[in-house]
């Protein structure tokens, strides 16, 4: 088993007086993907908000062994006054690289998410939404993370950019080893990954391989993803 990148430890948090988070364990393992699924309101988005360190658990811990993180949302939040190519190089401002070098890396980066050297010359509005999310995934990317954070990135996508975004990043993951900690709302690509937890009411149902999920569900709950993803 390798080292864990990420932890979580007793996590509590909620918003005012109402919990959204309780006794949330689980490691995420050096090299791996890990799924998170849950339901609307379940506190998928807050968990991944803890992991960043955006926000402060009430209780518990949140322990990240990583150097550098990358954040990939649904909503790209790209720069509407930059065009794809500084969107990218912008992050690696903060890295103290200079401008040639910024900007060959992103160009670099926008090339292995699929896109032209035409898409880098144009601005946010000038771009599809698929085309968007692939300069924000690069962009998250070109910094060399050692753990990518990815709350739903293409769940606004249709199922054709869906796949080929998964696609390329499955294939980025192959090539260099890196961590990734994923919410997704899609079933099948949830079973692809290493691990995967499901959250419910703002706790971990179960937690474990795709394949430990799939033959031994814990509870209802469980079964039921089970039954959407693979058609048991």
């Amino acid at each position: 088993m390798s080292e864990p990148v990420l932890q979580f430890r007793g996590v509590q948090f909620g918003y005012q007086a109402a919990p959204v988070l309780r006794g949330i364990d689980f490691d995420v393992e050096a090299g791996s993907i890990t799924a998170v699924m849950g339901p609307s309101g379940s506190g998928k988005s807050t968990l991944m908000a803890l992991a960043a360190g955006l926000l402060m658990p009430d209780a518990g811990a949140v322990h990240r062994c990583s150097t550098r993180l990358g954040m990939v949302f649904q909503d790209p939040a790209l720069l509407p006054w930059r065009t794809a190519l500084d969107n990218v190089a912008f992050p690696l401002i903060a890295l103290g690289l200079q401008k040639r070098e910024r900007r060959e890396r992103a160009r670099a980066m926008l090339a292995n998410v699929g896109l032209s050297g035409d898409d880098a010359g144009k601005y946010p509005r000038q771009l599809s939404g698929g085309m968007r999310q692939r300069v924000a995934l690069a962009r998250a990317l070109v910094i060399e993370p050692d753990l990518l954070l990815c709350d739903e990135p293409f769940s606004a996508l249709d199922a054709l950019v869906r796949a080929e975004l998964w696609r390329i990043l499955r294939g980025i993951h192959a090539r260099s080893g890196l961590t990734m900690l994923i919410v997704t709302h899609d079933g099948p690509e949830a079973m692809q990954c290493d691990h995967l937890a499901i959250l419910s009411a703002g706790h971990i149902e179960q937690f474990g391989t795709p394949a430990e999920i799939a033959h031994h569900p814990v509870s209802d709950v469980v079964r039921t993803f089970v039954a959407a993803s693979t058609g048991r």
